[in-house]
């Protein structure tokens, strides 16, 4: 590759604790808007209300002196959460950014915990402040150098700036990965990737091609890949740490590019951004990078399903069959609804290796958009206590999911004159018959699936979402983890 296509593997090159604002080049206070304003900021409430300032949650006045001071609101009191300080310190670092020192009080917030308190800063500052620049020759952004938290309790902050630093790092490698041009990653750059980043994470790595992958009969993948030039590739990362007794699997979709194949998109915004239909995968992959840095005690395999979809004469064609790596056999009545049927070989796979619960993530279904709009990930499982671990890992993220039922009423609707099954379903309940489809190939493994078509990207810079790919789901899949880990 002529670029490295992740170059944030370290968005920050040092963070640091301290109680005091001497050297530093610009100060973040934090302004509730109740009480008392903090004299540091050298303003009366009415003052800063002159100027249109309140101390709103998110909300920015910057303060001209020599050392430039800006207020940074966090709303009322009794509403603080670790959540809005992420916001809080995203605002603020992106008010601040053509500095490359930035310092702040925001993780000394009184009644919040404080690992909680400074994991979310350092989050929401590296997150707020990221932009994607790897293929610019006059890069837009002055890099985050150094973040100085003001805290007052030093030993109990440094666990939560240490997590923020990790989880910070995989949400920025996964945007990295979504933002990347489909041309500078294709399926077998996207594994070359992985297996550079396995070793450096500890993890082992197994590559099938597409010779291994006719050798495994993984049909869902070879049928979607049918009309490239360029092969897939089957991604297996593994986990293992010392003493582990339980096994979760992590499958992503890697669709490197989607035309829709035979069914081809209309050329509009969303046709321009499937470059991004790889995002569970790069998710899964940032996710698994941080298992060993943070001593996560169970073993994880985690599968990435990479090709692009594209049409030619070569392509697969409505009313084809495909045989899955299961031997289950589907007819292709919609090219476009092809994530699913790489995934089916890749669930497959985990459930041969024995997983005892598999968590999916994937830009599936435009379905889930519509439903849930682009702030939201739909869920859905068949295991109530997995799919509680996820929502209260997208509660800790602020990567916000809603369950949605797995509803076996719309089964039928994919009932095939020629197959065991087409892989779709109809018009209406798209995200539902998506995850029904899945769910032939898990059968009674616990599993939870996450649609996340609607946040994968976001319009314009929102809090930590920077404009662009969000990275949704590489934060979400490491609580998650953590949280399946501490349940065993």
């Amino acid at each position: 590759m002529a670029f490295d296509p992740a170059p944030s593997l370290d968005p920050i090159r040092a963070i640091r604790l301290g109680v005091t604002t001497s050297g530093t080049h610009v100060l973040g206070v934090a302004v509730t808007s109740d009480g008392d304003v903090p004299d540091a900021l050298g303003l009366t409430r009415d003052q800063l209300a002159t100027w249109g300032f309140t101390g709103a949650a998110g909300s920015t006045f910057v303060v001209p002196a020599p050392t430039p001071v800006v207020a940074v609101g966090i709303g009322a009191s009794a509403d603080v959460s670790t959540a809005v300080l992420r916001d809080a310190a995203a605002a603020f670092a992106r008010t601040a950014a053509r500095e490359p020192t930035l310092s702040t009080d925001l993780a000394a917030v009184a009644g919040l915990d404080a690992a909680e308190a400074a994991q979310a800063v350092v989050e929401g500052a590296v997150l707020g402040r990221y932009r994607y620049d790897a293929l610019r020759s006059d890069p837009t952004t002055v890099p985050l150098d150094a973040l100085t938290l003001h805290v007052t309790d030093e030993a109990a902050a440094r666990a939560g700036v240490e997590r923020g630093r990790v989880l910070a790092r995989v949400a920025a490698l996964s945007r990295d990965l979504a933002n990347t041009p489909a041309g500078h990653l294709t399926a077998p750059d996207f594994a070359d990737l992985a297996s550079r980043l396995a070793a450096e994470a500890g993890l082992e790595v197994v590559v099938h091609d597409k010779a291994a992958l006719v050798e495994l009969g993984c049909g869902g993948l070879l049928g979607v890949n049918a009309g490239s030039t360029v092969e897939p590739r089957m991604v297996i990362l593994r986990y293992a740490p010392e003493g582990a007794t339980a096994h979760l699997g992590l499958v992503g979709k890697g669709i490197t590019y989607d035309s829709g194949g035979i069914s081809l998109k209309p050329s509009n915004a969303m046709h321009a951004a499937m470059k991004m239909d790889m995002s569970g995968a790069g998710a899964v992959l940032a996710a698994t990078t941080a298992l060993a840095e943070l001593e996560v005690p169970v073993a994880v395999s985690a599968y990435l399903a990479l090709t692009d979809n594209m049409p030619s004469g070569s392509a697969t064609k409505l009313g084809d069959v495909l045989v899955s790596r299961s031997g289950r056999t589907i007819e292709v009545v919609n090219t476009d609804a092809e994530g699913r049927l790489v995934m089916a070989d890749a669930i497959a796979l985990a459930r041969e290796d024995g997983v005892e619960a598999i968590v999916d993530i994937a830009t599936l279904t435009g379905a889930a958009l519509a439903a849930l709009g682009p702030l939201s990930a739909a869920l859905i499982g068949n295991d109530d206590a997995l799919s509680d671990i996820v929502e209260s890992a997208a509660r800790k993220t602020d990567e916000r999911v809603w369950a949605l039922p797995l509803d076996h009423r719309y089964r039928p609707w994919m009932d095939s004159e020629v197959a065991d099954i087409k892989n779709l379903g109809g018009e209406f309940a798209g995200a539902i018959t998506a995850a029904l489809f899945l769910s032939e190939w898990v059968g009674d493994v616990p599993w939870a699936h996450l649609d996340i078509a609607g946040p994968m990207r976001s319009e314009k810079d929102d809090v930590w979402r920077s404009k662009g790919a969000t990275g949704f789901g590489a934060r979400l899949l490491v609580e998650t983890t953590l949280g399946w880990a501490a349940a065993r």
